[in-house]
């Protein structure tokens, strides 16, 4: 009897798991897709409605009515709050966590836990002894102030990931910049930052989606119409009596998601250099 080889049993088998594998992937991107297209069809469509049909006649009317002054305004906020919030992160993320990745701190390991602990609180869980705080303070309707709260909720997990990624860059490469006299800001800043080029894109992509996606925070701290974000004037679109603007709701989304879109894809290329040299440094 021939031997049985077992590349020509296991092929098979690879191939099939191989095409099952591609099936799920496949319906699941229609099914992400899907909700896109409804969006794509309903933003040039004058009359939308919940229907994925092809409009009778593509207009771009409504987009030429959300962008009015007071939609751009509300997405001059939201980059306000986002980039704000996102360039405070990173500058109080960075030094946070280089203790806990240089040091062997007797503290290190709680806090690392009690970092990881406080991400999975819901902000819900918070606003009202918040609000309260900012009655009291009088910081109610403040920008400046509601940006260092975006911050703060961000902080947690920003110094975790922080953390994570300064631990891939040697400690040797420093202690080389200590020998040639730079001080330890200086390792941090002309060393180790460039070869964490990678973590702290991440970090501050991470921070802005998250804030620039936000609604409760700043619908609950900023009262005023004029200094709220594109995250909560969308609910202008939604009548008392359940009656839903469609179309303008659908110009409107394609442009709130647009500008993190392009950060993502920007970033792209940014993030794959930056892989590439740091590992070519490593090795």
């Amino acid at each position: 009897m021939a031997p049985v080889s077992v590349g020509s049993t296991t092929a098979p088998r690879r191939a099939v798991s191989a095409a099952a594998a591609y099936g799920v992937l496949a319906v699941v991107a229609v099914l992400f897709l899907v909700p896109f297209g409804w969006l794509f069809l309903a933003s040039l469509n004058a009359e939308a409605g919940l229907t994925t049909e092809p409009p009778a006649e593509f207009t771009l009317r409504n987009f030429a009515e959300v962008l009015n002054p007071d939609n751009l305004r509300a997405f001059g906020n939201s980059f306000v709050l986002s980039g704000g919030a996102a360039l405070l992160t990173l500058l109080v993320a960075t030094p946070a966590a280089y203790p806990l990745s240089r040091y062997n701190l007797r503290f290190g390991r709680p806090v690392l836990y009690a970092l990881l602990f406080s991400t999975g609180l819901p902000i819900t869980a918070i606003m009202v002894p918040v609000y309260g705080m900012f009655v009291q303070l009088e910081l109610v309707d403040s920008v400046p102030a509601t940006t260092l709260f975006l911050t703060a909720t961000g902080l947690p997990f920003a110094i975790w990931m922080m953390k994570n990624f300064m631990d891939g860059v040697p400690v040797s490469l420093e202690e080389a910049a200590w020998v040639d006299g730079a001080s330890a800001w200086k390792a941090l800043v002309r060393v180790v930052l460039p070869l964490m080029l990678p973590g702290v894109t991440v970090v501050f992509v991470f921070t802005f989606m998250t804030t620039w996606g936000n609604f409760f925070v700043p619908f609950v701290l900023l009262l005023a119409p004029e200094k709220q974000p594109a995250a909560v004037t969308i609910y202008q679109f939604f009548g008392q009596q359940g009656e839903v603007a469609y179309g303008l709701l659908a110009a409107y989304s394609i442009l709130y998601t647009a500008p993190v879109v392009a950060l993502y894809a920007l970033v792209q290329r940014t993030l794959g250099g930056a892989f590439a040299m740091q590992g070519a440094v490593k090795g």
